[in-house]
């Protein structure tokens, strides 16, 4: 069993938890902050409305995204060197995915500080075809990792 080879052994399964559990809160994150921006977008700047979701952005991002991407970067790195992943075709195009997805999660953040600005630099159709990323990413991320097609 792969669980047991590499320098985690027995933790590997619980490593690989992990990252599975951080990967969806992450996900989640990448979903529902886009979609906030959406709703966020066609609020009038300064309102109560604008200020309650400036909050709910901003504590999606910080409580959510940011912690979940970090863990599962550290803990997917983890695996990755674990398991000699470094070499494989099927990791290196995993990888890029994740880099993609993380500059993401950077713009999504830079938007999010334009929106509480009070700036709309985006029309609405635009954010909702974008809100569309995570989901896209995930499906190519994980068929990368599970079926290894390469």
């Amino acid at each position: 069993m792969d669980g047991m080879i590499g320098w985690l052994g027995a933790a590997y399964i619980w490593v690989k938890a992990a990252h599975v559990i951080f990967v969806i809160f992450w996900i989640a994150g990448l979903f529902i902050v886009p979609r906030y921006y959406v709703h966020h977008h066609e609020t009038t700047p300064g309102s109560a409305e604008d200020r309650a979701w400036i909050e709910r952005e901003d504590r999606a991002r910080t409580i959510i995204l940011l912690p979940a991407m970090l863990l599962t970067w550290g803990l997917g790195l983890a695996l990755a060197l674990n398991g000699g992943y470094f070499a494989a075709g099927w990791f290196h195009a995993k990888l890029l995915l994740v880099i993609l997805l993380s500059g993401y999660q950077g713009w999504i953040s830079a938007f999010g500080k334009k929106l509480a600005a009070g700036q709309r630099p985006l029309e609405g159709r635009t954010l909702r075809i974008l809100n569309e990323v995570p989901g896209i990413a995930t499906i190519l991320i994980v068929i990368l990792a599970v079926v290894r097609p390469f």
